[in-house]
């Protein structure tokens, strides 16, 4: 996957804390590494909605084959800039 550039990582970051209603942290001191599932306890019914808040603020679809890929920010963010890519 292409490396993910700040501003997605940003983003995404954003939606995650915007979705999960996370507190004390804002999506520039978001550690795009954390492991979202082991570090910040997401679970399955979370990623898939950000997965499709994520689908609606970029038109890029996550398929569910790929959910256990996506553990980190910087993961999804490269992701998303790979699948962008693509479209172009």
């Amino acid at each position: 996957m292409a490396s993910a550039n700040s501003e997605t990582v940003t983003r995404i970051a954003g939606i995650i804390i915007n979705e999960l209603k996370l507190e004390d942290v804002t999506p520039e001191t978001f550690d795009g590494d954390l492991d979202l599932v082991d570090e910040v306890g997401i679970d399955s019914m979370d990623l898939a909605t950000i997965a499709l808040v994520i689908r609606d603020e970029y038109g890029v679809r996550i398929d569910e084959d790929d959910y256990p890929k996506l553990t980190t920010v910087a993961i999804i963010a490269a992701y998303i800039d790979t699948k962008l890519a693509e479209k172009e």
